[in-house]
């Protein structure tokens, strides 16, 4: 499908969630991802999935179906549609709190000290080196050995993001790679 389509189902899709449910139309637009189209002819939806949650909506025409359930697992909680509710105020002190957590990150002496380590395993990056681990295990093994290891930098982070999860803790070890990786590409030209 054409980007110029998608974004046309994308703009029916927001103005019908703010029509039927109240959701956010910005919240709309951040979290959910086009799948593809279901059935043919007069019984042709547009399925639509959350990049976080993978609750599902389907248009058709102008209207919106939420599916509370999908496969074996329970969607679209009472939380989750609050979520998606809420005000622009709301969605600005997230984005606000996110900058600065990622602004925390990248000043972070635990990132300064292995920035030059977790970018190395993004092909992407002029430094890359091939026939290493992906970004994520290679964070991964970086928190289990530094736990292991009692790093004060590391328990300062844990404590900072306020978790000891080394899953996430990788994970927001590896955002500010994002970040970098996008300010190197060359500009579309």
């Amino acid at each position: 499908m054409s980007p110029a389509k998608t974004n046309e189902l994308l703009a029916t899709l927001r103005s019908a969630c703010a029509r039927q449910f109240g959701f956010n139309p910005r919240r709309v637009a951040a979290g959910m991802r086009y799948v593809g189209t279901e059935g043919q002819g007069k019984d042709l939806v547009y399925v639509f999935r959350d990049a976080g949650t993978h609750s599902q909506m389907v248009l058709k025409n102008t209207f919106v179906t939420l599916r509370e359930t999908h496969g074996d697992k329970p969607h679209w909680s009472s939380a989750e549609k609050a979520h998606y509710q809420d005000s622009d105020e709301v969605i600005d002190a997230e984005i606000e709190a996110k900058r600065v957590e990622l602004e925390f990150i990248r000043q972070s002496a635990l990132y300064q000290d292995h920035r030059s380590q977790l970018l190395a395993h993004y092909k992407d990056w002029p430094g890359y080196q091939p026939g290493a681990t992906n970004p994520r295990e290679a964070a991964k093994a970086l928190i289990d050995a530094l736990t292991a290891a009692g790093d004060a930098r590391l328990a300062a982070f844990a404590d900072h993001l306020g978790t000891s999860d080394p899953e996430q803790l990788a994970h927001l070890l590896l955002a500010p790679c994002h970040l970098e990786l996008e300010a190197a590409r060359p500009a579309p030209g």
